[in-house]
């Protein structure tokens, strides 16, 4: 998010930088934007400043309603390390001819008044067989997600060849647009 809206004249804070971080909210929500919307509202409140909050996950056509919103939380279980879940996944998906899937986020914005946007980003592509690259920390599944048009896993991508065709970055585009627009007018 920094990188993306860097050219702003605005400073972005994460929760960790408040003198009393507060806990992480608890997702219960049961659309990409329910769950953007209640962790922007959650944070807003906490820190009394406009919010920013994100929620994406993964849809695979193989696995209807099994990913979504529990992305991370689905197969292996929240706990399970990086590894126990991407080998969970590979395993279930060994079984699959239909590899296509789709990454989706969504970012909801509330400014000083408690107003609330939302924007959404989605990336269409495969799963692949096996890893292709390292994966990044936190996002096992970007080592065997191509992107359609891409000969490269997301964990493969350069951070600006990502930021152009992810979910993730295609949201932010829309949010560092509307807030361009809306930091003009104010």
């Amino acid at each position: 998010m920094r990188e993306c809206l860097a050219e702003l004249p605005i400073d972005l804070l994460v929760p960790d930088d408040l003198a009393d971080p507060p806990a992480k909210p608890h997702e219960e929500k049961d659309t990409f934007e329910g769950n953007a919307i209640q962790k922007a509202r959650y944070y807003f409140e906490k820190a009394g400043v406009p919010s920013i909050a994100d929620d994406s996950g993964i849809l695979v056509e193989a696995l209807e309603k099994e990913l979504g919103i529990h992305t991370r939380r689905w197969g292996a279980g929240p706990e399970a390390s990086d590894e126990e879940w991407i080998a969970y996944f590979l395993e279930r998906m060994k079984k699959e001819s239909n590899r296509r899937a789709r990454f989706v986020c969504v970012i909801a914005f509330i400014n000083e008044a408690g107003e609330c946007w939302t924007f959404e980003g989605h990336c269409d592509g495969v799963i692949t067989d096996t890893l292709e690259a390292d994966y990044l920390p936190g996002l096992p599944i970007s080592a065997c997600f191509k992107p359609v048009g891409s000969s490269k896993v997301f964990s493969a991508l350069s951070v600006e060849e990502k930021n152009r065709v992810s979910h993730r970055g295609k949201a932010l585009h829309g949010l560092r647009d509307f807030l361009r627009e809306f930091l003009s007018e104010s």
